[in-house]
């Protein structure tokens, strides 16, 4: 009897595997038909990198954060740039449509050359660099790394400095082996619709997120197993990238500008920017009063003026 019920049990756990995968490939495979690619592809020593450009002027590059992809800056920010500004939008690796490089997580230094070595294959031209909450750690990466391929930096919400909290149970278990076998795929098959809707409300807090932002920006992409992943492993990651990249801030010397909401709880301002105006030569700080962590869509004027201070400051304009 005690062999029988065994052997339900495994039979009821392979058919919970099978019905799992294939509940999360559906899911994918509706996630990617409703949500394709509305870029171009390139190829970047072998790695497929997926990116928007849009417009006419001085070269200005823009990196998404931590779960996103380059909708979040197509949904306005881009038509609005480019009536000055020749502006590319790149999905990070493993989010959005570019590539996945590596499975142990593509630090923030890889991400940056992928994307520099990028702009270079286009044709950009000493570009600004803007990068939002994780995309500022890229960002920061990119100046530190390849001084002489960016002419300005823009820093909104940035993950830039050392935090004592640690990681998340969330992404210490997505990230875990036992968690991104079981959980992601499980987390991909049957995420409800409110679940998605809270956490983009979530992000945007105290703020609400403009309206049609969750129909467009391709939540269920970032539900995908390969980007959940990705994203979970990055996270996991970014701490100690961070601790060992803070040290070298000093070497910046592009103009800086650097915009952060001071209601802002997912990423602090008196943790990350507010040391980080004091780590790079001339850095101009900006602070939002009651903006949260989503200024490019909360105070969108205000970011588009860190822009052109940058550029001026950097003799583009």
């Amino acid at each position: 009897m005690a062999l029988k019920g065994f052997g339900v049990l495994l039979g009821c756990a392979a058919a919970l595997v099978v019905t799992t995968s294939c509940t999360a490939s559906y899911r994918e495979a509706r996630a990617e038909d409703r949500f394709p690619p509305i870029g171009n592809f390139l190829n970047v020593d072998g790695t497929r990198v997926h990116y928007v450009t849009k417009g006419e002027g001085p070269d200005l590059v823009l990196i998404h954060g931590a779960s996103g992809n380059l909708r979040d800056f197509t949904f306005s920010l881009v038509d609005k740039l480019a009536e000055r500004y020749r502006v590319t939008a790149f999905d990070r690796p493993g989010l959005g449509y570019t590539d996945r490089v590596n499975p142990d997580g593509t630090t923030i230094i890889q991400q940056a050359n992928l994307l520099a070595d990028a702009s270079r294959q286009l044709g950009l031209q000493k570009p600004m660099v803007l990068g939002q909450s994780y995309g500022g750690a890229v960002a920061l990466a990119w100046a530190v790394e390849q001084p002489d391929v960016l002419s300005a930096l823009v820093l909104v919400s940035a993950a830039s400095n050392p935090w004592d909290t640690g990681i998340s149970t969330f992404y210490k278990v997505t990230s875990s082996d036992l968690g991104s076998a079981t959980v992601v795929p499980a987390i991909t098959a049957f995420t409800p619709n409110a679940i998605v809707a809270d956490a983009i409300d979530g992000v945007f807090r105290p703020q609400s997120a403009p309206e049609e932002y969750a129909d467009y920006i391709g939540v269920p992409l970032t539900l995908r197993r390969v980007s959940m992943r990705a994203n979970a492993m990055q996270r996991a990651n970014l701490l100690d990238e961070i601790e060992a990249l803070h040290l070298r801030y000093g070497s910046i010397d592009v103009p800086t500008e650097i915009i952060h909401g001071d209601a802002d709880t997912t990423v602090g301002l008196s943790i990350h920017s507010i040391p980080l105006s004091n780590q790079i030569k001339e850095a101009n700080l900006t602070v939002l009063e009651g903006i949260g962590h989503m200024p490019h869509h909360a105070a969108e004027p205000e970011v588009i003026g860190a822009i052109d201070r940058a550029a001026s400051r950097a003799g583009l304009r």
